[in-house]
């Protein structure tokens, strides 16, 4: 936590850094207020309404800030709630995936022989699919659901999380402080996740951050691809591709998902940036 609060205050020394985190706190604080905000319910359909245009209202008095789509439901309400699933499940499958990828990968690096040959070659058989293919079969065969994009998320991006992990413990396990833990009689359970862990935060923060990203756009595809949250609630992706082939009248239903999908995804790419030249600096 200190190491957060240390590095929070440092990226205002950064210019990307400091907007990509105002990006990314823009959607968080908009994601924990939605509820209380004066929005039209995401999935109600208003009688009149389909395909408004923004700065506009229906017959019955009802006023759309950005427009409606063309089922009649609110553009801006559907694009605030959106952004509360997919930083929800995103951060969910990320972290999920950094715990197991961080466990295997310290695992890996720490124990080697067999347990390095064995974990290696799982995670490179793994990595050895196209990423797209491993979301699809696994999403098609377990059905569309946030807790299976969360698995399908974790069985993509853990193995290359542990090969990052893994790199970065054979350099540390040959530190003077795990030999003085090793010559304590330190448990290998205490040395892997107190001693060398904690010294890897660095780049693994910074690769975090990048990899919330990559996850956001990876629910965001399997909306549009109509495997990923089930409807009704609001999903950018699945606003994009409803939006898709209904003509110039409707292309603002796929322009103002994409606009916020990008914004949150430049956060935080902005955010790594900035973390890894503070990080440069230490």
């Amino acid at each position: 936590m200190n190491e957060i609060i240390k590095r929070a205050k440092l990226i205002r020394e950064s210019d990307y850094g400091t907007i990509g985190l105002g990006l990314v706190l823009f959607w968080v604080l908009i994601a924990i207020i939605v509820p209380i905000l004066p929005l039209h319910p995401p999935n109600d359909t208003f009688q009149n309404s389909s395909q408004l245009e923004m700065f506009s209202s229906n017959p019955q008095g009802d006023f759309f800030v950005l427009g409606t789509d063309h089922k009649g439901r609110d553009l801006l309400a559907r694009m605030l709630w959106g952004s509360q699933r997919v930083l929800v499940w995103a951060t969910l499958a990320t972290v999920i995936a950094y715990i197991i990828g961080m466990a295997l990968g310290v695992a890996s690096g720490y124990l080697g022989r067999a347990w390095d040959e064995g974990l290696s070659f799982l995670g490179n058989v793994l990595l050895s699919f196209p990423v797209i293919i491993l979301y699809i079969v696994i999403i098609t065969f377990l059905g569309a659901s946030g807790i299976n994009i969360v698995i399908a998320v974790t069985f993509a991006s853990a193995p290359g999380i542990m090969r990052i992990v893994r790199g970065l413990v054979l350099d540390i396990k040959t530190r003077d402080y795990v030999a003085a833990a090793q010559a304590r009689g330190e448990s290998s359970m205490y040395i892997m996740f107190i001693e060398i862990l904690p010294n890897a935060r660095g780049p693994l923060v910074v690769d975090g951050c990048l990899r919330l990203g990559y996850t956001t756009i990876t629910i965001a595809l399997l909306g549009y691809l109509g495997l990923g949250l089930p409807p009704p609630d609001p999903d950018w992706g699945q606003m994009i591709s409803e939006a898709q082939g209904l003509g110039p009248k409707a292309g603002k239903g796929a322009i103002i998902p994409a606009l916020a999908l990008s914004s949150l995804v430049l956060g935080f790419n902005m955010l790594a940036d900035g973390l890894r030249e503070i990080s440069l600096r230490d």
